[in-house]
């Protein structure tokens, strides 16, 4: 296991098999076991056969030792797409403020203790920014996992506040001041953080409880951001209030 990686919490016996493939999906690449053992803590006859599981049903394909999503994740990813609320709703003002401001646009949501991008809008320059669809990073770093932990159930968010720093430590207590100031701000702004000279800002949306449901982030290479920032907030801004209220309607 990375050093800088949390402890591994123990996973319920009939959870393996989903473990494993969440792994694979978080990852964006073909694995190999070794690295499949090191990601999950499972042991090389548990990971072995909960692959031989997956690779049974089509979740799950292999060449030459590596494992790789298989067909039946594109179907389930297929009809995602076609059936999400989130992005139906969102996807139209996502274009509008990419082509307003000239850079990409994700929709990004929280699952467990990961941040996902659901839906990616890209910039036309050359030079642009690429958090890509179906990328996912721990929620811990960049604009779009800060923001969608700050907005996060309060109880939730002091368990995943836990778990990426560890209860009762100073990066901890530090953390946790950063959020509450991201909730008060009603966005997150971070530089370089995730990916090397990217700016991100990303705001909450919130559905028809007020409850927040995921976030925008508007990212863009800091030489193009600089100077720039306080414009780009606010088109991000609004884009995410017009956002919320179609999922309000909706």
């Amino acid at each position: 296991m990375p050093k800088d990686a949390p402890t591994l919490p123990a996973v319920p016996t009939a959870d393996r098999v989903l473990q494993v493939l969440a792994v694979l999906a978080q990852q964006g690449k073909s694995m190999p076991a070794a690295e499949l053992m090191e990601r999950t803590g499972l042991a090389r006859s548990t990971l072995y056969r909960q692959l031989a599981r997956l690779k049974r049903w089509g979740f799950v394909l292999e060449s030459d030792g590596f494992y790789a999503p298989g067909p039946l994740s594109l179907q389930l990813a297929l009809g995602f797409d076609l059936a999400s609320h989130l992005v139906r709703q969102a996807r139209p003002d996502m274009v509008d403020l990419a082509q307003q401001s000239q850079e990409s646009v994700g929709l990004i949501v929280a699952v467990n203790d990961q941040a996902i991008c659901l839906d990616m809008v890209e910039s036309q320059h050359s030079l642009r920014c690429s958090f890509e669809k179906g990328r996912s990073v721990p929620l811990r770093a960049g604009a779009s996992a800060k923001c969608v932990l700050a907005h996060l159930p309060e109880a939730v968010r002091a368990a995943v506040l836990d778990s990426q720093w560890g209860a009762g430590t100073p990066e901890r207590d530090a953390a946790q001041r950063e959020t509450d100031a991201i909730r008060k701000a009603g966005f997150a702004m971070t530089a370089g953080e995730v990916d090397p000279g990217v700016w991100g800002c990303s705001v909450p949306l919130f559905g028809a409880s007020r409850q927040s449901v995921g976030a925008i982030t508007l990212m863009a290479p800091i030489v193009r951001a600089s100077g720039q920032e306080e414009a780009l907030i606010r088109m991000a801004v609004v884009a995410a209030a017009r956002i919320s209220r179609q999922l309000v309607l909706h």
